[in-house]
């Protein structure tokens, strides 16, 4: 079936169901979802918006799902339109009988049977919502500051690289979720279904595995005995359908008081599926978000592989100062420090600027020699990921506390009391948990967290 041919079925089903044909821009993005095209793209092609272009195509899945009974989608729309071809080479007419589209040769057009009119269970099935996305554990979007170009990487690694596996690291208040619930805001149409999970109640795989195996098949008996605990049953969804999912709080997995990555007792079986995740063909993609990330997955950050990392660091200046624009503090006689010593981190930046707008003290009293205030929920978060740690990494920390410039290999070894090995293993860990700087072989810790090391 060919792309003409595709496209006059298509419009006789609009026709059908609307009484209008396809005009020009549902035309073009019917035209664009066969040639393989992103909404992007298409939107650039047409000089258009490209929310215009998602408005149209979100319509016409619509319009398709509800005459043909079925879920139709940007990524299962071909396949559908050669399915019905299929059905009958000599396509004349159309109706919808028993929420089953078909096709008839030598009979006239049968106008749409009302809901009412039907029998009753396929009423029962016609109204039923389509099974498409669960974003019901997404935290809301709020103000977006910057990231203009990790968007781009983002959604460059996922539709146009087709990257199995995304890790979104940084440390805590960096603007990893908020920069995940844009991202799926913007790629969501897609897939043929989007998926958000918090990790926060560290669920474990088997449970995990069973809330997806419902959200994929939701209208198996529940008497069904449940899927297997192990890892592949769900790979298996990943294979038939093209698939967002979102896990966020990733680090919930992993034990406090070890080096990073290091899986809780009984959780270890996650280790075998995102490995699978990266290994076996699907056509799906898992994003991952938190402040740590498995083992497996940190290791295998290359060019040859289905795995990308993007470890986010502070916004830029601009968007510091439209955070700070937010809280009424814009032209601030120190705003420079004040940027520079909360290095762009946009929950503590909102964390400092709340307490100065609350006292209401001038900034010049605030910051007479530039020190790092430490609000009582920014404290809060510094404890959480400060416990966590092991014993090895909080020397190391607490000696780089200590240091005002970032210090080499040679000199943390001369100033800590630990084996050259344990020294290594502790500064790779502190790096994946993004709790340490590194650059041009040089370390240094985030003055923040310094400031609060020093008050333990």
């Amino acid at each position: 079936m060919n792309l003409k041919e595709m496209l006059q079925l298509a419009d006789q089903i609009v026709f059908t169901k609307t009484g209008q044909h396809l005009d020009d821009l549902q035309a073009a993005v019917l035209r664009g979802t066969l040639q393989g095209q992103i909404y992007k793209k298409i939107a650039r092609d047409l000089d258009c918006s490209e929310s215009s272009v998602r408005n149209a195509g979100s319509q016409l899945w619509r319009i398709l799902s509800e005459e043909l009974g079925e879920e139709v989608s940007k990524t299962n729309f071909r396949s559908t339109m050669e399915r019905l071809q299929s059905s009958n080479a000599n396509v004349l007419n159309f109706s919808r009988v028993n929420n089953i589209f078909n096709i008839c040769g030598d009979t006239p057009h049968s106008p749409n049977i009302p809901n009412s009119n039907r029998p009753t269970e396929q009423t029962s099935n016609s109204q039923q919502p389509p099974i498409h996305q669960d974003l019901s554990e997404m935290p809301e979007l709020g103000a977006f500051y910057g990231r203009t170009g990790e968007l781009e990487n983002l959604t460059n690694w996922i539709l146009q690289q087709s990257c199995r596996l995304i890790a979104l690291t940084g440390i805590s208040g960096i603007g990893k979720t908020t920069l995940a619930v844009k991202l799926v805001q913007q790629i969501k149409d897609e897939f043929e279904c989007v998926i958000w999970c918090s990790l926060e109640a560290s669920p474990t795989l088997a449970e995990f595995q069973d809330r997806l195996h419902h959200f994929f098949s939701p209208s198996e008996n529940p008497d069904t005995p449940k899927i297997k605990s192990g890892p592949l049953p769900l790979i298996k969804y990943l294979q038939k359908s093209r698939c967002l999912v979102v896990l966020d709080d990733a680090h919930h997995l992993f034990s406090s008081g070890e080096l990073a990555g290091k899986y809780k007792a009984g959780y270890e079986d996650y280790r075998s599926f995102f490995q699978q995740v990266e290994k076996l063909y699907h056509q799906s993609c898992f994003v991952l978000i938190g402040w740590e990330l498995p083992r497996e997955v940190a290791k295998e950050n290359s060019q040859t592989t289905p795995i990308k990392i993007l470890q986010l660091a502070g916004v830029d200046r601009e968007a510091g100062r439209a955070i700070l624009r937010d809280y009424g503090l814009a032209n601030l006689k120190n705003e420079s420090a004040l940027l520079d010593g909360y290095q762009g981190n946009p929950f503590w930046l909102k964390s400092v600027a709340s307490l100065i707008q609350e006292v209401g003290l001038g900034v010049t009293d605030l910051f007479p020699n530039h020190p790092i205030l430490l609000p009582e929920d920014l404290k809060d978060v510094f404890q959480e990921q400060w416990e966590r740690l092991s014993e090895i990494e909080k020397q190391v920390m607490c000696r780089l506390a200590q240091e005002s410039e970032p210090v080499n290999l040679a000199k943390l070894l001369e100033n800590v009391t630990m084996p050259p090995s344990d020294l290594l293993n502790a500064l790779q860990s502190l790096s994946r948990r993004c709790l340490i700087e590194k650059q041009d072989n040089l370390y240094r810790i985030y003055r923040a967290f310094g400031q609060y090391i020093a008050g333990l």
